[in-house]
């Protein structure tokens, strides 16, 4: 389906649940309030909002957190969601710590990509940015990830003074692995407004400076917005996610479900369509799909033309990362 502004929104991230097993201070420290799960859509409610969705166009899904994997059942979701008319792909985003123990699973279910969140290499600095001790837990699962069918990508957030002195040796990691190494520049969203990130344009520059060679690569690596760079003689690629200082909302595919059941077609906003009411209710089959429907064509077509990141004061989303799953 085309938004307004002749956008084809083909996309959808889909947040399962709000929690997490890291506490990662720029998305969810200790102490933060977690919903109860009758606040939570059920598998059930996300197959139906898909398969509205899948009508409309949406062909590609994203399976998001919190962390995905800390929900029980997270694999026959994806066989769920695989087994959808219309889904075409179906990926999964995960700090990668559980990833190891449900990899055979997941293959199985016929989980097509996984995106593993990576912010430094060294293990104190990942329990002090994580809160948790599990660095070797997440390596050991992105080598198994590599040993599996599925297509791996490693996602990275610099932040100043705390781990952006390791961008070389994260982005290393796509010397001699098949995998692409992506920053993401720090989201001003809940507590990331806090943060004083990397700015990718002075990463792309310190990554020329050091390999001239470097070459731009237009080919398709998934259905995200980040731009990529390979080094010859490197396995894999290089990625940069740039919402702050690469502004790519002209050519934004995506919408969001929240945990909550929120459609959010922009992270910026706080504007979003609640389907609860809608699910829970008293309307049933061909009249709550149809229902559905409007709601998906209401919530796409009046997807913002731009986000305003550089503007704080604009930006009208209040929830944490972890609730919107971003």
């Amino acid at each position: 389906m085309l938004d307004r502004f002749g956008r084809s929104i083909d996309y959808m991230r889909v947040s399962i649940t709000d929690r997490c097993n890291l506490r990662c201070r720029y998305c969810m420290p200790d102490g933060v309030e977690l919903l109860p799960m009758r606040s939570i859509l059920t598998y059930e409610e996300i197959r139906e909002i898909c398969a509205a969705a899948a009508e409309l166009g949406i062909r590609k899904l994203k399976v998001t957190g919190g962390e995905p994997l800390v929900r029980l059942g997270c694999p026959d979701l994806i066989r769920t969601l695989k087994s959808v008319p219309g889904i075409e792909q179906v990926t999964l985003t995960t700090n990668g710590v559980l990833l190891g123990r449900y990899l055979p699973a997941l293959v199985e279910a016929g989980l097509d990509a996984v995106n593993i969140s990576l912010d430094t290499l060294d293990r104190e600095r990942y329990a002090a940015i994580t809160g948790r001790d599990e660095l070797t837990s997440v390596l050991d699962s992105v080598d198994a990830a590599l040993a599996s069918p599925l297509r791996v990508k490693l996602n990275a957030v610099l932040q100043k003074g705390v781990n952006d002195d390791e961008w070389l040796s994260l982005a290393g990691l796509a010397r001699d692995r098949a995998l692409d190494v992506r920053f993401i520049e720090m989201m001003p969203i809940g507590l990331g407004k806090q943060i004083e990130g990397m700015a990718n344009t002075l990463l792309r520059e310190e990554l020329l400076r050091r390999f001239p060679e470097l070459e731009e690569d237009a080919s398709v690596h998934g259905n995200g917005p980040a731009a990529y760079v390979r080094i010859p003689g490197w396995k894999g690629g290089v990625g940069f996610i740039s919402a702050i200082h690469g502004r790519f909302c002209g050519e934004c595919n995506r919408l969001r479900l929240t945990s909550q059941g929120g459609l959010k077609p922009c992270l910026c906003y706080g504007d979003v369509t609640d389907l609860m009411p809608l699910l829970r209710g008293e309307t049933a089959g061909e009249e709550r799909a149809a229902l559905l429907r409007s709601a998906l064509e209401n919530a796409i077509w009046n997807k913002p033309k731009q986000h305003c990141f550089e503007e704080l004061e604009s930006i009208t989303e209040k929830g944490r990362m972890a609730r919107i799953g971003g």
